[in-house]
């Protein structure tokens, strides 16, 4: 069995170990799905086998309890829960515990990152932790009119898509793309959700809003890795752009996204 000391586990992990375990269908891992069962996907027990830990450390690190993590630990438990790459990354984060697989990053955001979004051609925004832009380009401010135009009071991404009615009229896919950037979002702040500003900011929305605190409490996770966005812009009609997301290595947190135009 792997060691379990160091970081502890928390009410927040324990939730996502017990949705993702309950995901997996027995026969999918060479099980059988056997008597009638209480829960769907895998029993507690069954799942400590895969990973080869104890059921009862299993059992407590499910309920929040005060039990330890090892990095090999949160490894043979994404293994075995078969976590995707955005999944895994944020078990590691919730736990305290940095993925070996991932190198260190600095933690501070220059003033050069900030001033390169307008060299940016196409609409290009910066966004913090919290995901509330931190620059943005003239291309952006046009095409996100209501967020990141210089009328607009709410700077925040989140705060914009679910408070604020344009974001609807904006996003023909609105449903869809809610979900998933709440998903995102979940991958991206799994370090530092448990902690105020972005406790606060997590706990202030799902007040504001039934269906980020729905969306919230279903444990998706997703890679903020871009993809197709498409817009009702008022003035320009309906716009197609693809959606680049960068990390930059000198600012870990901020998010820098591009959209370019589909030809």
């Amino acid at each position: 069995m792997p060691s379990i000391s160091d970081s502890s586990a928390s009410p927040s992990l324990g939730a996502f170990l017990r949705d993702h375990r309950e995901r997996i269908a027995p026969a999918a891992v060479g099980l059988s799905a056997g008597g009638r069962r209480r829960t769907p996907g895998l029993r507690r027990e069954e799942l400590a086998q895969l990973a080869g830990l104890s059921p009862t450390w299993l059992t407590w690190a499910e309920q929040g309890r005060d039990v330890a993590l090892s990095a090999d630990a949160l490894a043979r438990l994404a293994n075995a829960l078969r976590l995707t790459v955005a999944e895994r990354r944020y078990l590691f984060e919730l736990a305290g515990r940095r993925d070996p697989s991932q190198p260190p990053q600095p933690d501070a955001v220059p003033a050069e990152l900030l001033a390169a979004v307008d060299a940016v051609r196409h609409p290009a925004y910066l966004l913090d932790r919290q995901w509330t832009a931190l620059a943005a380009n003239a291309a952006a401010r046009s095409l996100l009119a209501g967020w990141l135009d210089r009328r607009a009071t709410e700077r925040n991404l989140l705060r914009f898509m679910f408070l604020n009615p344009t974001a609807r009229g904006l996003v023909p896919d609105w449903p869809d793309r809610a979900a998933r950037l709440v998903a995102e979002f979940r991958a991206h702040s799994a370090g530092h959700v448990a902690a105020p500003p972005t406790s606060d900011h997590v706990a202030s929305l799902c007040s504001a809003s039934p269906e980020f605190a729905r969306l919230w409490s279903s444990q998706d996770v997703l890679a903020r890795d871009g993809g197709r966005r498409l817009f009702n812009h008022p003035v320009r009609g309906p716009l197609a752009y693809d959606q680049i997301t960068l990390a930059p290595t000198t600012a870990p947190g901020a998010l820098l996204v591009m959209l370019l135009p589909v030809t």
